[in-house]
């Protein structure tokens, strides 16, 4: 659960909010949230995305709704630093998507006092934690998990299910090349993929050659 910082304010310190969870849970939505209220309290502001991420927009960061916010592209994690500067917020969309830089780039921005929010997917399309998302949840002061709705049972999903076929760990998408599922529904996804990629050799289409060295 995310609590608003209540400690003692003297401490010179920032802290690290991470917002995760599966394709089209709200992630990005939340995060601009947090931002454009930073915004309205007259707090100095800096939102980045990774270069790569230019799916609705070059420099907008924009969420699944149509919310968004600008932001400043920037190719490597190593970036960040310099661009921020002066701020007393920091966001980062698609943090997955980063290096592993990022991880310290984080904690060097919270050390100087900055409050950081980050977004991203916790786990890839094979179910695997992705990129240094768990590097930055770990080390995160506060850590809010947000769930999509399952596309086949109803549930809370937390899966992001590939339906293109594509093995690249980085292929951006939406709703054509991914859906959320539950756990149940992902299981079994992913069973019927893995039963539809076995090659079954018929007697037919041994070669002379092959059916000689079984014998």
């Amino acid at each position: 659960m995310f609590l608003e910082n209540t400690v003692n304010h003297k401490e010179q310190f920032g802290w690290i909010e991470v917002i995760c969870g599966s394709m089209f849970s709200g992630k990005t939505e939340e995060l601009i949230r947090r931002l454009k209220r930073a915004q309205f309290a007259k707090q100095r502001v800096e939102i980045f995305k990774p270069a790569i991420d230019v799916r609705y927009d070059d420099e907008m960061v924009v969420s699944h709704d149509s919310n968004e916010i600008r932001s400043t592209p920037v190719p490597a994690a190593s970036n960040i630093p310099l661009l921020a500067d002066g701020c007393d917020v920091v966001g980062i969309d698609e943090a997955q998507f980063f290096d592993d830089e990022i991880v310290r780039v984080c904690n060097d921005l919270a050390n100087k006092g900055i409050r950081v929010i980050v977004a991203g997917l916790d786990m890839d399309f094979k179910g695997n934690p992705f990129g240094p998302m768990p590097f930055l949840m770990a080390t995160a002061e506060y850590v809010t998990k947000v769930h999509a709705v399952c596309t086949r049972t109803g549930n809370l999903a937390q899966y992001s299910y590939r339906k293109a076929r594509s093995n690249d760990l980085v292929l951006l998408g939406e709703v054509e090349e991914y859906e959320p599922l539950s756990r149940a529904a992902y299981y079994k996804a992913m069973m019927r993929d893995k039963v539809r990629n076995i090659k079954v050799n018929d007697a037919e289409d041994v070669s002379p050659k092959q059916k000689e060295s079984n014998a």
